[in-house]
């Protein structure tokens, strides 16, 4: 098994590709190991020391670092984890573990044209890059939108959301008068 790494402009995450699906749907975030109940791998992750937050993919797996964690240290170990996890089969996440999948609620027009351009011209760069964008509401002009994965605490996330996903949603939606990060749960 040849599994890629790829640099993200979060120096602190870096995507590992392993040539193989991760998720069927969605994605699934994991910011500390009491989250890894249900995600075998994710938790075998978190057992590397220094590793801070997970995030899977379609097609990759993204690890977050702590800041006194050198990647030159880390890395191995966790292409080592992968490697031995996905090469023996064993699952990557349980069927009852929550993932992000699009949910089928009725949206009125505005907020279905905003998804759609999440979806289609936004998502596709985002986890190009480790992370993923997740719509959480439009409310009063105001475009609420949560990064995740490397994208989550990335020193360039505020100029992705307010110079290119804003400038773009309100191009398009002239409803739309501001994009904001959704306040952290």
């Amino acid at each position: 098994m040849f599994i890629q790494t790829e640099a993200t402009p979060n120096p602190a995450t870096v995507k590992f590709l392993p040539g193989q699906t991760i998720l069927e749907r969605g994605t699934a975030e994991f910011k500390n190991e009491a989250e890894t109940a249900d995600a075998p791998l994710a938790r075998r992750l978190f057992t590397l020391q220094g590793v801070c937050g997970v995030f899977f993919g379609p097609d990759f797996v993204s690890v977050t670092k702590r800041d006194d964690t050198d990647w030159s240290m880390l890395k191995p170990m966790v292409l080592g984890v992968l490697m031995e996890h996905l090469s023996t089969g064993q699952p990557i996440i349980n069927a009852s573990a929550k993932t992000t999948q699009d949910d089928n609620e009725q949206d009125d027009e505005i907020t279905a044209q905003i998804k759609e351009l999440l979806d289609t011209r936004v998502r596709p760069m985002v986890m190009n890059d480790g992370g993923d964008i997740e719509f959480e509401s439009f409310e009063d002009g105001i475009v609420y939108l949560r990064m995740r994965g490397a994208c989550s605490g990335c020193p360039s996330s505020t100029a992705t959301l307010k110079m290119g996903i804003e400038n773009m949603l309100k191009h398009f939606i002239p409803e739309v008068q501001e994009v904001r990060p959704s306040p952290e749960y």
